[in-house]
């Protein structure tokens, strides 16, 4: 099997952040928002009477980031493609300020990895990699990996088949779909 570098979004692939978030901001102002509804990547339309300081707020603080959870089998996969011999980069957009508290939440979920593990960048298509996992279709369109596609509300209209992208549901479909690649690069 060829070793692969795996470049993996970290927000609602790796964890829980839209279900957390949707949550917090629930709590803070009233509202009755299900994670399930936000069909758009612009989560502000969901949340038509914040402002987007207040639509952004909760991230910025590190106690939210606690609340997150590890995506099902997310940590058992990761550690097995290491252990496979590819290369996993996790490469995350982030604002300077949910930076730190982020990153501690990676570093505790996922002891294995370590800062250089992690690339920050906006733009994902100009970092080097094999596959990309990311449910931000902005992210995988116009690139030239082999393109997984986390399945989330906010992409469930998107044909990603259509455009050249694997739209994947689990982590075990992760695995199997990576070593297919794997193996057809020998």
């Amino acid at each position: 099997m060829s070793r692969l570098t795996i470049l993996i979004d970290m927000d609602d692939v790796l964890e829980n952040l839209i279900e957390c978030w949707i949550t917090e901001l629930n709590r803070r102002h009233g509202a009755t928002v299900r994670p399930e509804e936000i069909t758009d990547w612009m989560i502000g339309t969901f949340f038509p009477s914040l402002t987007k300081e207040e639509l952004f707020a909760p991230l910025s603080e590190p106690t939210f980031w606690r609340n997150l959870s590890p995506k099902p089998f997310a940590q058992d996969i990761v550690r097995r493609l290491i252990d496979d011999g590819h290369v996993v980069k996790i490469v995350t957009s982030s604002y300077y300020s949910t930076v730190p508290p982020k990153m501690a939440w990676l570093f505790q979920h996922y002891p294995f990895l370590c800062w250089r593990d992690v690339i920050i960048a906006y733009d994902k298509t100009l970092i080097n990699g094999d596959v990309l996992i990311d449910d931000g279709i902005h992210n995988l369109e116009n690139a030239t990996y082999k393109k997984q596609l986390f399945d989330q509300p906010h992409n469930r209209s998107y044909n990603a088949e259509e455009n050249g992208m694997i739209r994947v549901h689990d982590w075990h479909e992760i695995y199997r779909i990576i070593c297919e690649i794997a193996r057809s690069k020998e």
